[in-house]
């Protein structure tokens, strides 16, 4: 994805039009190129201008000269014996004279679905205790267009998109599309991020576009309060809480985030989360950890806690990886968790662990791109 060319990835309508005034097209062509851009990048999932044959030759070689629709560069693709896919992906410097960034991105595959985990930033500042990618350094937010390019670069890979031919011994669903649901829950924290989210979620949600429903996209926080709020208002997608406590006491130390927006903060936004009912309700993800927060007192804790918010419990047994000073509670420890949450009427399915053998786990990801440069500081939310 060259710096020196417009990536059109990761445009908006309006931006898209923006850029086709600039390189010289006509104000009323603009709608009607846009659209057919548009097309081309999210239904057919074409990234040659030359294939775009509906565009005229010379709009092509104008297209073809000043902008993009690349691909990022796939260094590694690494499939799992339980068809989980993790691709380590290396996308351009995103300003002259810096450095190229790779992110990890996960296809999950099941009979009934295809689930694409993205990633939002290139580390992440929230170092989480229990969490690999926390132990690597931020080095900066992705646009829109590189988090949208995930989408397409499984896509292409699967061979989803019309006209494509998928190599049978693929695992993925065997009916719709084999990547039919989007997750936030990558490398980085995708609220502080938001703007660049928002913009590639509601590109992915486009009925012209991607076309992918609300209730087919997740995004996962650690807790970032302001945003939360925003997100329901200006996205509408799923809501996952990184949660992992029932204290605060605790929770500071594995997420945190908890000291600057505690929990009884957090609960109050996931109350008044737009759309959340017993049919919609807000996904809590609680992380294993031996002898840390796996007793009955944490269930009974956890069933207290959120009795004021249709919930579901998704328990995650951690995944181990180089260096962690955690460990995974026993099997019997987890059913006996999942049991006192099932008998006070919380669904909370136990996570079968996927991709292990790949390092593709929740928790798991991390790349090996290094810190770019220290002026490079987070999105403050608060301000916004």
């Amino acid at each position: 994805m060259s710096t020196s060319k417009t990536q059109l990835i990761g445009l908006d309508l309006a931006g898209l039009g923006d850029v086709l005034r600039e390189i010289g097209i006509p104000d009323k062509q603009i709608s009607m190129r846009r659209s057919q851009l548009w097309n081309w990048m999210y239904v057919r999932g074409e990234s040659d201008f030359a294939n775009m044959l509906n565009l005229s030759k010379d709009l092509r070689a104008t297209l073809s000269k000043h902008c993009s629709v690349d691909r990022p560069e796939i260094v590694t693709e690494q499939i799992s014996r339980d068809g989980t896919r993790k691709w380590l992906l290396r996308f351009a410097p995103d300003s002259p004279g810096g450095q190229s960034v790779e992110v990890e991105t996960v296809y999950i595959p099941e009979s009934d679905r295809g689930t694409l985990c993205v990633s939002s930033q290139v580390g992440c500042s929230l170092t989480c205790t229990f969490c690999h990618t926390g132990t690597q350094k931020m080095v900066r937010n992705l646009t829109s267009g590189e988090i949208l390019a995930q989408v397409l670069v499984a896509r292409d890979c699967l061979a989803d998109f019309p006209g494509q031919v998928a190599d049978p011994a693929t695992i993925a669903p065997r009916e719709g599309k084999k990547v039919s649901n989007i997750v936030m829950m990558g490398m980085g924290e995708p609220l502080l991020n938001f703007e660049n989210v928002k913009q590639a979620l509601l590109i992915a949600l486009d009925d012209d576009g991607l076309a992918f429903s609300r209730r087919r996209i997740t995004l996962s926080t650690s807790g970032v309060v302001p945003a939360i709020y925003r997100t329901g208002e200006e996205i509408g997608v799923g809501l996952a809480i990184s949660l992992h406590a029932v204290n605060d006491e605790l929770r500071d130390v594995l997420v945190p985030i908890n000291r600057k927006y505690p929990i009884a903060q957090l609960l109050k936004a996931c109350e008044v989360y737009p759309g959340v009912s017993n049919t919609r309700r807000i996904t809590f993800e609680y992380v294993m950890l031996d002898g840390v927060n796996d007793s009955l007192a944490d269930a009974r804790g956890l069933v207290e806690m959120l009795r004021e918010i249709p919930s579901k419990i998704n328990l995650i047994p951690f995944n181990p990886w180089p260096g962690s000073e955690y460990k995974c509670s026993s099997r019997k420890k987890i059913d006996r968790f999942a049991s006192y949450l099932n008998k006070h009427g919380y669904v909370s399915p136990v996570r079968t662990p996927r991709g292990q053998d790949i390092m593709a786990a929740c928790g798991q990801l991390k790349s090996a791109s290094e810190k770019e440069s220290k002026r490079k500081s987070l999105v403050e939310i608060d301000s916004q």
